[in-house]
């Protein structure tokens, strides 16, 4: 049981690790900015909900898993 978890927490911070490389090197800028994403801003107020790209990470997601 514990190898597993092991095998698991080091596979996720593998993932976070290259998720956050991608993001610093401007690679998923294009990730909140699609369209079906909305964004409202008035004044001092954002008010930011990304449907469209939470589908898609959803999606990425659930097929990765299989």
């Amino acid at each position: 049981m514990a190898k597993l978890l092991g095998t698991w927490l080091v596979g996720g911070g593998i993932l976070l690790i290259v998720a956050g490389l991608l993001a610093w090197t401007g690679l998923l800028s294009w990730l909140g900015h699609l369209p079906g994403d909305i964004r409202i801003v008035s004044g001092n107020t954002r008010i930011y909900i990304p449907i469209t790209s939470m589908l898609l990470v959803s999606l990425a997601l659930s097929l990765f898993n299989r």
